[in-house]
């Protein structure tokens, strides 16, 4: 944003004159609270206590130590930040409007989740001079809008060719910058917009690209199924069927934090539920203390669960979401096994909803459909084109009821999938009588692998997620498990190299491999 925009006050020049000289003040910033302040944000108020309540903001504080990190890491498709400074009498007064614009995209009670990060980094902390250096920032407040790769490790000058990142140059109140950024991604957007009431979600279903947003709604959908579990608590019976799911998750699940945390938690699994505690008749489960040793290892990192869905999000806050994010992880993992994986695979997604999922008619019918099979599985495709088959069966059931009920969503209504305007070539002939479809299950099971194989990782790749924290780049194996290749954690390298065995074998001499170092550590 422009110097212009904001009206010359004397106090106001008299000061920016007076800092010039250090834009890094020695003052302290405005709250304590900065550093607490996470992603995910919300009010903390209440309308019956009359005592005031400070509201924790909506834009996210930036510093030199996570500037980085944050933006390499959000799943938004465009990023705001904003170059201010504490002491800057200006600055103040637009924070108002920056929030009011910031509400609509940040936190978990977002109106559009996904869409844009708004942030603020302040340039009079002296840990944040070389950052706002490295972007020229020479007035308050400034205003940079661009992809949030394209922050990171980057320099910006005002006059710079060919750079994604821009600046806001007409955005001095809240309705001005809503009215920039709705200009930008041709969006409708409004300030008194309301959490799922409004026409912007996507759901053109000929984009086939759309999956690619959901490798975010697998970590969440993950993230949270876990928390059911540790919150249900393990017991003897479904030990074993834990770690067979987590087995498969090291090796095939499609985000690379999530095979990690998978790794981290099979590793200290004997340590925290040992079986011959489970097995004694007087201890069902295990203690708070250890069990809240597990829940803190968050199986996709700590920024996951995020508190929002994206591709996975439906029109109302009790539609699609979760069980929409499960399947999309086990339709990614079913395409990434080998065909000696098979059987395996399917027999740990089964009994993890046996055991684990917590909708009881759900649970029932999923599990109906496991039992009918009658023999073992030779194939991925075979697997993959049951997995399929099941999915739009259950969608078949669902649609009669919340047609009958209206529970429904009516932006996202169940249908039998994929539809032709995503796989023409998947449909041979549709019966006029009863509706029923003739498919091509070659070009069904060719669709699936591309889809949530190599589709669902591209934003992996289009947003270069490749680096370490020391910003050294990573093979996009290692980020995005191919539908051929078993990856692994760090570690993995004995287990790689016996990769034609199952996954459950693999894991376990991976998993063998770590409790060894484990306790040579622990001796020396």
């Amino acid at each position: 944003m422009s110097s212009s925009p904001f009206p010359p006050i004397f106090s106001v020049l008299f000061l920016a004159l007076f800092f010039s000289s250090s834009r890094a003040s020695s003052f302290p910033a405005g709250s304590s609270s900065f550093s607490r302040r996470s992603i995910l944000r919300e009010i903390s108020s209440d309308g019956k206590n009359e005592k005031r309540v400070e509201k924790a903001d909506y834009g996210v504080e930036l510093n030199a130590t996570n500037f980085d990190a944050i933006l390499k890491d959000t799943p938004a498709t465009y990023a705001i930040v904003e170059f201010f400074a504490h002491w800057c009498p200006a600055c103040r007064n637009y924070k108002p409007h920056y929030e009011k614009v910031a509400r609509l995209f940040n936190g978990g009670d977002a109106v559009h989740p996904g869409n844009i990060l708004m942030t603020r980094v302040d340039c009079a902390l002296k840990i944040n001079t070389n950052l706002c250096d490295k972007f020229s920032v020479g007035h308050y407040p400034m205003l940079l809008w661009g992809p949030p790769s394209k922050f990171v490790g980057a320099t910006w000058e005002p006059k710079q060719e060919n750079s994604e990142i821009r600046s806001i140059d007409d955005g001095r109140t809240a309705d001005r910058l809503l009215n920039w950024i709705n200009k930008q991604m041709g969006s409708s957007y409004a300030l008194d917009d309301e959490k799922y009431e409004n026409e912007h979600l996507q759901t053109n279903a000929s984009d086939p690209g759309q999956i690619a947003r959901a490798i975010y709604d697998v970590e969440e959908a993950t993230s949270t199924a876990f928390d059911i579990i540790f919150t249900h608590k393990i017991k003897a019976e479904t030990r074993a069927s834990l770690i067979k799911f987590l087995q498969l998750l090291v090796a095939h699940h499609p985000s690379k934090r999530c095979r990690k945390g998978s790794g981290d938690i099979l590793v200290n699994f004997d340590d925290i539920y040992p079986s011959e505690i489970l097995s004694t008749n007087d201890a069902q489960s295990i203690g708070d203390g250890k069990e809240k040793g597990l829940q803190n290892m968050q199986i996709c990192g700590k920024e996951v669960p995020r508190g929002y869905w994206m591709f996975c999000r439906g029109s109302s806050n009790q539609t699609r979401g979760f069980s929409c994010g499960l399947w999309v992880l086990f339709h990614s993992l079913a395409v990434r096994v080998e065909d000696g994986e098979s059987q395996m695979a399917f027999t740990a997604i089964c009994d993890f909803i046996h055991n684990f999922f917590v909708c009881e008619e759900c649970r029932q019918h999923f599990y109906g459909m496991c039992l009918s099979v009658s023999n073992p599985f030779k194939s991925t495709r075979d697997f993959v084109l049951w997995l399929w088959n099941a999915h739009n069966k259950v969608n078949k059931r669902l649609m009669k009821e919340e047609a009958s009920l209206e529970t429904g969503d009516p932006k996202f209504p169940k249908t039998i999938w994929p539809p032709k305007q995503l796989c023409s070539s998947c449909y041979l002939s549709k019966s006029s009588k009863n509706g029923q479809i003739e498919w091509d299950n070659d070009e069904v099971f060719k669709f699936l692998v591309s889809y949530y194989g190599g589709t669902l990782v591209t934003l992996y790749k289009d947003k270069e997620l490749l680096g370490d924290s020391e910003g050294n780049k990573a093979p996009i194996e290692d980020l995005a498990a191919t539908t051929n290749a078993i990856v692994v954690p760090i570690g993995a390298a004995l287990a790689i190299a016996v990769a034609s065995c199952g996954f459950g074998a693999l894991a376990w001499c991976w998993r063998s491999r770590q409790k060894n170092r484990k306790q040579r550590r622990s001796w020396n």
